[in-house]
């Protein structure tokens, strides 16, 4: 037997290539060297073998990682013992088959297919504080649920399914393109392997009935817009009687009046007077759990920070908190009266000639 290349040059791709890529070449590959394509052509059937062997391996992660540690030898000695035929090839990879040659369906047991029930999506506001702190919410729901009446059979009670008549119960049939014999869901009992004759009428044999359901849902502290939360078993119920799908509540956040998020931080901007600005003050700014005290220092600029430690949104992670950023808006006065305007005339003379003193020493310092 001769030495055995390497998996990532069989597909044309780089050892670091994602998951993705590599599916993607071995639909390519698989598309050129498929034997049906290539009668008689002993080189491409064997080229075909390769792949199949290669993508296997590299799409399964411990055999991936146990390769590219070990090679071939090791992959060997975990038990590994390479292309099984086709027949392998259709049963395992049937997601890229199924694209590329019509399908080949999942079998369970007897042969009809299992069917998990489909997961549903409900999009949830939320207030400000309701993500910040968590919240619980009850959410209400239209989906299909297990017919309790027939248990998800779809028949009248006190009678059976039958096997369909077209594919013998396997809920597949077979087909014939050159030389391979290729199995494809039965189009008559969509891979079900029964048929009903005497249909339940409370679900009229879907063996699913349309139902009202409120679900509560618990939201955790720190979550924002675009999070996402799973609740298993809570989406419609599956095909005679398999599994239920699950629910997907996808968050949406209300901004907020005064506070933006940042992270885990919040920011708001607090005007303050250009007296307080100048001579300092003590203020109180709203935090999320309320308010509080901030001194303001002598001489504040326009757009200072000021921050409060740990008063910002709570870690998804469990990590504490972020800050309350405070950002400084220093407001100039409006509707002044007549005293006011002279002292601040009388202000803006005594500064005048304070810059106006600083640029004439600027100057003669030039003249050196």
């Amino acid at each position: 037997m001769g030495t055995k290349r390497c998996y990532y040059e069989i597909l044309g791709v780089e050892r670091t290539s994602a998951d993705g890529e590599i599916k993607a070449a071995y639909r390519k590959m698989a598309l050129q060297c498929h034997p049906d394509r290539n009668p008689g052509d002993p080189e491409a059937e064997e080229l075909f073998k390769e792949a199949a062997e290669a993508y296997e391996v590299l799409r399964d992660a411990e055999k991936r990682q146990l390769y590219d540690r070990y090679g071939h030898e090791g992959l060997q000695n975990s038990g590994f013992s390479g292309f099984r035929g086709f027949e392998d090839i259709f049963s395992n990879f049937g997601d890229i088959f199924g694209d590329l040659f019509g399908g080949t369906g999942r079998r369970r047991g007897g042969g009809a297919q299992v069917q998990r029930g489909a997961d549903l999506r409900y999009d949830l506001v939320l207030e400000f504080l309701e993500a910040a702190f968590g919240v619980e919410k009850e959410i209400e729901l239209k989906k299909r649920e297990t017919c309790s009446s027939c248990e998800g059979s779809g028949c009248e009670p006190g009678t059976k399914p039958e096997n369909c008549r077209f594919c013998g119960g396997t809920g597949q049939v077979s087909r014939t393109e050159g030389f391979f014999t290729m199995r494809t869901t039965c189009p008559y009992c969509r891979g079900a392997g029964k048929s009903i004759p005497s249909p339940c009428p409370e679900c009229r044999g879907a063996g699913l009935v349309q139902v009202k359901k409120t679900v509560s849902v618990r939201i955790p502290p720190g979550v924002d817009s675009g999070s996402r939360l799973r609740l298993t078993g809570e989406g419609e119920g599956g095909p005679s009687g398999g599994p239920p799908g699950d629910l997907y509540v996808f968050l949406r956040v209300k901004p907020h009046e005064f506070f933006v998020r940042d992270g885990d931080n919040v920011v708001c901007q607090v005007p303050v007077s250009f007296v307080q600005a100048a001579l300092g003050d003590e203020i109180h700014v709203p935090t999320l759990s309320g308010s509080m005290a901030v001194k303001i220092k002598k001489g504040t600029q326009p757009g200072d920070i000021y921050t409060l430690p740990h008063e910002g949104i709570p870690s998804l992670r469990g990590n504490g908190r972020g800050d309350q950023v405070i950002q400084v808006l220093v407001k100039t006065p409006t509707g002044l009266s007549k005293k006011q305007e002279e002292l601040l005339r009388e202000f803006a003379r005594q500064e005048e000639n304070k810059i106006s003193h600083k640029i004439k020493s600027f100057l003669r310092g030039g003249d050196h």
